[in-house]
């Protein structure tokens, strides 16, 4: 039983918030963004060390503070399997050539100059028709990034256009739980939600594809030919190439479609893999193995299993090639794991002791008008997103603290629907530290600080809402409004 502390005050609740600042800002000065071998994670858990100790100052025990970090751990354990999942699932599709068959076929048609805005419709689509921006990224999204790598195009404007596609189909998509999850926080239903999204997210992915196509007109470097060509020619030597290795994807893709949950899906989706890779690719999987002692179909197992466990190695003696293929894995995602958990421990310690409430509380008293209460919100998901490290936060802490304010000021729930969609979702994988940010960045293998600045459908959709939001422009109104609201 959790046993009721002292409420704290503003100070005392940015107290936690900025150790955490200071010590996320020297980790990345120290060993860059790229590192998630163990800084951004220890500053994490000093930081939550802190906020325990502000906890029980406060008045909570802790026992009161250990439940609190069980129960926000839990919530991220659905994403932790994921991630595992989509390991083995990145080791199995490379060893069965599936991955190596995109960036084939892909290297054909994706010339420089249209790469970015064509991954950006191209991951638009996939997340649209599956509502998943993790099984997007891991899957066509690999592909796409080893395409960039390979015609020597910027990853992380590579990452930003994969990226913002991604959570665009996410976003609108009907099949996505967190287009599901704010509505229901707000009070509206699902496709009066989808409709009022699509106001602030079509002229944001119109401005990003125009950004994408300009830069790659303009700023693409001239594409290097015998590189492009030593690099598929290395693919189909150490590969058996060919469409019907792209069965796998399509199945996965279906399997979404159909709604069956993202974990089987994708589990099916690694397994297939392995069969697809005995069939098609046995060279490959007994090299993997690195057992000639063994039997020709115990090798297979083991080569299979190690893709699963470990990840896929490639030595064709192409660095590029090498280096792009050479990963995957379960165990290529526990740093990532580390990382999840350690935020979740910050998090579930700031939401136990009311400290985030009452940073949120702050912010809503400085709420004037229509536009203020707009920005409020939007700055709130995004404050979530940063401090409790959780996109599903993002939404269900703001939309509980602002939906009787938003009812109370004559504003109809689409709006505030809307506001945790613009702000929770899409800025939720800019943070490197959060269970999204940590996911891209394992999975695309691009630093979140690298690909952050290109994500411009990400980037943008906040803005364009609190602009609506000061302008009053698509914002609904309830039938009749209370005559005691200022306006």
């Amino acid at each position: 039983m959790t046993t009721a502390g002292k409420k704290p005050s503003l100070a005392l609740s940015l107290f936690p918030v900025g150790v955490l600042i200071v010590l996320l800002a020297g980790s990345v000065a120290l060993f860059g963004d790229g590192n998630s071998g163990g800084p951004n994670q220890l500053a994490l858990v000093m930081a939550a060390a802190v906020a325990a100790a502000v906890g029980m100052r406060l008045g909570y025990s802790w026992r009161d503070l250990e439940a609190g970090i069980v129960h926000g751990i839990s919530l991220s354990l659905s994403a932790v399997l994921i991630l595992l999942i989509v390991g083995a699932l990145i080791g199995s599709w490379i060893l069965a050539g599936i991955v190596p068959t995109m960036i084939y076929y892909g290297l054909q048609l994706l010339t420089p100059a249209v790469f970015f805005p064509s991954a950006c419709i191209l991951c638009g689509l996939v997340s649209l028709a599956t509502g998943s921006s993790w099984t997007t990224a891991g899957t066509v999204g690999v592909a796409l990034i080893g395409i960039a790598v390979a015609q020597n195009l910027n990853v992380g404007m590579a990452a930003g256009a994969v990226i913002s596609g991604a959570y665009f189909g996410d976003k609108m998509s009907p099949l996505s739980d967190t287009t599901n999850l704010a509505p229901a926080m707000a009070g509206t239903d699902l496709f009066t939600h989808i409709r009022h999204m699509a106001w602030t997210t079509t002229p944001s992915l119109v401005i990003a594809l125009i950004l994408y196509t300009v830069i790659g007109m303009t700023t693409t470097a001239p594409q290097d030919t015998a590189a492009v060509n030593a690099i598929r020619t290395s693919l189909a030597s150490n590969f058996s190439i060919g469409l019907h290795l792209l069965l796998p994807v399509v199945l996965v893709l279906f399997m979404v479609v159909r709604k069956v949950p993202a974990t089987p899906a994708l589990m099916i989706g690694a397994l297939t893999g392995c069969v697809f890779a005995a069939i098609f690719q046995p060279a490959a999987v007994t090299r993997l193995a690195d057992s000639p002692e063994l039997p020709a179909w115990a090798a297979l197992i083991k080569g299979n299993w190690q893709a699963l466990a470990s990840g896929f190695s490639l030595s064709s003696g192409n660095a590029v090639l090498d280096e792009l293929l050479s990963r995957g894995g379960m165990g290529s995602m526990l740093n990532t794991v580390w990382l999840i958990v350690s935020a979740m421990t910050f998090g579930a310690i700031m939401e136990t002791t009311g400290m985030l409430t009452r940073i949120a509380e702050s912010i809503l008293s400085a709420v004037r008008g229509t536009g203020s209460l707009i920005a409020a919100t939007l700055a709130t998901s995004i404050g979530m997103n940063i401090v409790a490290s959780d996109q599903y936060m993002a939404i269900v802490l703001p939309g509980r603290m602002f939906r009787a304010e938003f009812a109370r000021r004559g504003l109809a729930p689409q709006n505030l629907s809307r506001c945790l969609e613009d702000a929770g979702t899409m800025t939720s994988a800019l943070v490197p530290w959060n269970t999204c940010g940590a996911f891209m960045a394992q999975t695309l293998g691009v630093a979140t600080l690298a690909y952050a600045p290109y994500a411009f459908l990400n980037l943008l959709n906040p803005v364009i809402s609190a602009i609506y939001g000061f302008t009053g422009f698509t914002i609904t109104k309830t039938a009749s409004k209370p005559d005691a609201v200022q306006p």
